[in-house]
């Protein structure tokens, strides 16, 4: 217990838990804005397609126009200035809570959306944590930070989540077919109806997947392969190479997804979901000082 304590607690510097507020708020931000009339959408929907989850459920009907669309717009703008670091303990709080809101609200018109879940529950640590001691606007007033176990448990447990996500999802697996899911005959199942669904209604199916599906020896391997990806997630926990090799894999699964299926999971895709495992305040560093190097010419 020990042990595990110092690896919970182990301190790190300021500069790498802000870097994760940007890439974390930026993908936030990005995420809001380029989706934006889609969110905006949901309030021309009829009411009876409405059927609140989660935090949601203290409504007993939807939203009118107007306080959905104000809603959308404050968390937009507190997103900026959660990636800014401005008046950070009170704008990151509610960033966080408005996010879980927007995205929750999104999910009670139809089917959940799973691929945002792991992002709300970042930016949910990050804003109760002291993300913004540096590189930020409230970092300016208060000068540099020590490296401190404060900047460490948050990374941590970031880290934790990511990979608590594709255990789970490794879990839900062997729920539904047990050991015999890594045969390949579910998933097999699985792209064959996810594919053909899209061609009955009009959308576009992965040109890749009526190929394959002729070859269930490629779905056996990569049944397998994914079981071992998720259920095999805590190794990355351990850092430096193995977690590389890890993120490489479960990026990779995500590619994967995309080519047979068209289901797109953005957060890991982009890499983002996989910063807590690393020292991402290196390349954050050479960014802001190409940005700042800009800045003064």
């Amino acid at each position: 217990m020990t042990a595990a304590l110092r690896w919970w607690f182990r301190p790190a510097p300021a500069e790498r838990l802000a870097a994760l507020r940007i890439l974390v708020g930026a993908f936030a931000f990005l995420y809001l804005t380029t989706r934006l009339p889609m969110f905006l959408g949901y309030a021309r929907f009829p009411a009876r397609d409405f059927v609140p989850l989660g935090v949601t459920r203290i409504l007993e009907q939807p939203l009118s126009a107007a306080a959905h669309t104000a809603i959308l717009v404050i968390t937009v703008v507190l997103a900026a200035a959660f990636v800014a670091g401005v008046w950070y303990r009170v704008t990151a709080p509610l960033f966080a809570a408005l996010l879980l809101w927007v995205l929750t609200y999104r999910s009670s018109w139809g089917m959940p959306f799973h691929t945002e879940n792991l992002l709300v529950l970042h930016v949910i640590v990050l804003a109760l944590a002291p993300a913004a001691d540096a590189w930020s606007v409230d970092a300016r007033r208060r000068g540099a930070s020590s490296p401190s176990e404060a900047y460490g448990w948050p990374l941590r447990l970031m880290a934790a989540l990511t990979c608590l996500t594709y255990v789970l999802a490794g879990i839900a697996k062997l729920r539904l077919g047990g050991l015999a899911w890594a045969e390949g005959d579910f998933l097999r199942d699985q792209v064959a109806v996810d594919n053909l669904r899209k061609v009955l209604l009009g959308a576009d199916a992965s040109p890749l997947a009526t190929p394959l599906l002729e070859h269930a020896w490629l779905f056996e391997v990569m049944a397998f392969a994914t079981l071992a990806i998720e259920l095999g997630a805590p190794v990355a926990l351990a850092g430096g190479r193995v977690a590389l090799a890890w993120a490489l894999l479960a990026w990779g699964f995500h590619v994967g997804v995309v080519a047979l299926m068209a289901i797109v999971f953005p957060y890991p895709l982009v890499w983002v979901a996989y910063a807590p495992l690393f020292a991402a305040e290196r390349p954050m560093a050479w960014v802001i000082g190409k940005v700042q190097a800009r800045a003064r010419r």
